[in-house]
């Protein structure tokens, strides 16, 4: 549902089936999260995690009291376009903020204020949205900016934070339309907001270790960068068998230890987290080694190659409390994030059939993704990216999954030339996802169909490029 351990409450000025539809899919909440309306009762808000008042909305002082002591014992409040228009207000004391009047809707650009703030990391610097700027009057001296807005030359507050307690306050005068809702940038910031306040960087930096560094430029050297640019977490050590990419990442990451061995890494005390870049017939092995050493463990796709080894390595991580994760970076590809951004506008109606594709007509890589008994063979390599998609596209489990694979041409590579995995849902819907080496003509990268239109994403053909 979202980044706080227990639950949400989403309170809304008014009942706009549409907009809270909106509200869910941006800040991903299910239907189980309540929604309160109006001047409904507010009820006991101990059993929450993180309430959303979503627009402007009467609360009596006796429930302003409440929110108040609600944030100080650790829980969030977001306030979306809900901010008072006069000081009076008693929600307005507890925000620490009032809005002005609304100005004509148009496209704004939102400026971030500070980039290290916990909210705002891997944020663009600005970003545009389309919205009604309800400038924010600050009236307390202990609110943090997080957006400005720049209009007619003037930097406008347009979401801050404040921090009661040990809980966390963030109004946002920006979303009060579905379109600035959907910006991804705002929608990111608005779902970091419901996550219980991070203690400063400096009291909390999770010593990282990475195994299987590869080669100069390769995974270890982004995924340690990524690390470096992380509040948070620090780089300690590498773990690889080659002495010139242990020598290379104490380059590119000076006074980090190196290992040879996955044993002596597991034995050090002071690594906390653990992330897996090996080939991906080695994770399984690997991140059960971490877990039953008491390291929380992030892997890269694939995280296993059998239904066993993930239903052990699920239970080993449960039992002992630890984090156990895999790299979905993909989840973030320009393409993929137009698609969903198209769905959840409704532009393409009901979703029930989702069809996906990547490859040419050429010979495989001659690396180890090209062998099926290190890689898993091409369902487990693009296809842990693609079938991801298909799966975030297409909710709920499928009912029946087939494969087809064909070898009859690249004859000196151990993975099939072409594969097509076929997935069929108990209500209709169907997915398609093919991986092909002999594929003269390529398919759209994706076709998905609704009960309202049609997305077909194609590759840019290479021509174009050399043109």
């Amino acid at each position: 549902m979202n980044g706080s351990a227990k639950p949400i409450l989403l309170a809304m000025a008014d009942a706009d089936r549409a907009r809270e539809q909106v509200l869910r899919s941006v800040l991903r909440l299910d239907e189980s999260v309540p929604v309160r309306i109006g001047a409904e009762a507010w009820g006991d808000l101990r059993s929450y995690g993180a309430v959303v008042l979503d627009g402007r909305q009467s609360i009596p002082k006796s429930a302003v009291a409440q929110l108040q002591a609600f944030v100080e014992n650790g829980g969030a409040l977001l306030a979306i376009a809900a901010a008072p228009a006069t000081a009076a207000d008693p929600l307005a004391a507890l925000l620490g903020v009032v809005a002005e009047t609304a100005r004509p809707q148009c496209e704004l650009f939102a400026k971030c204020s500070a980039d290290n703030h916990e909210l705002l990391q891997r944020i663009d610097a600005e970003f545009a949205v389309v919205d009604c700027l309800a400038a924010l009057q600050l009236l307390h001296a202990d609110l943090s900016v997080l957006l400005h807005v720049n209009w007619a030359l003037k930097d406008e507050p347009a979401a801050v934070e404040r921090r009661i307690g040990i809980g966390r306050i963030v109004s946002c005068s920006l979303g009060s339309t579905a379109q600035a809702l959907r910006a991804p940038a705002l929608g990111a910031i608005l779902r970091r907001a419901l996550r219980q306040p991070l203690a400063a960087a400096a009291e909390r930096n999770i010593s990282t270790a990475i195994v299987g560094y590869g080669p100069a430029g390769g995974m270890g050297f982004v995924h340690g960068s990524g690390i470096a640019r992380t509040a948070g977490l620090q780089l300690a050590a590498v773990c690889d068998l080659s002495d010139s990419r242990r020598a290379a990442a104490t380059a590119d990451f000076p006074g980090i230890a190196g290992f040879v061995h996955a044993a002596d890494l597991a034995r050090d005390p002071a690594i906390q987290l653990v992330l897996i870049a090996t080939p991906p017939v080695t994770h399984a092995g690997l991140a059960l080694q971490m877990l039953e050493a008491g390291k929380h463990v992030a892997c890269e796709k694939p995280l296993c190659l059998t239904t066993q080894e993930a239903d052990r390595l699920i239970a080993v991580a449960r039992a002992n409390g630890l984090m156990l994760t895999i790299n979905q970076n993909r989840r973030w590809d320009p393409d993929y994030l137009a698609v969903q951004r198209a769905l959840r506008a409704g532009l393409l109606g009901d979703i029930f059939n989702v069809e996906t594709f990547v490859g040419s007509f050429e010979h495989p890589c001659r690396y180890w993704h090209s062998d099926a008994q290190v890689s898993g063979g091409a369902a487990f390599d693009w296809g842990s990216h693609y079938i991801d998609w298909t799966l975030q596209l297409l909710p709920g489990v499928p009912q029946a999954v087939s494969a087809q694979a064909h070898k009859r041409v690249w004859q000196d590579v151990t993975n099939a030339d072409q594969i097509r995995v076929r997935m069929l849902w108990s209500d209709g819907r169907e997915a398609e996802f093919i991986a092909s080496d002999v594929a003269a003509v390529p398919k759209p990268k994706f076709y998905i169909q609704g009960t309202a239109g049609t997305l077909a994403g194609h590759y840019r053909p290479l021509l174009f490029e050399r043109l």
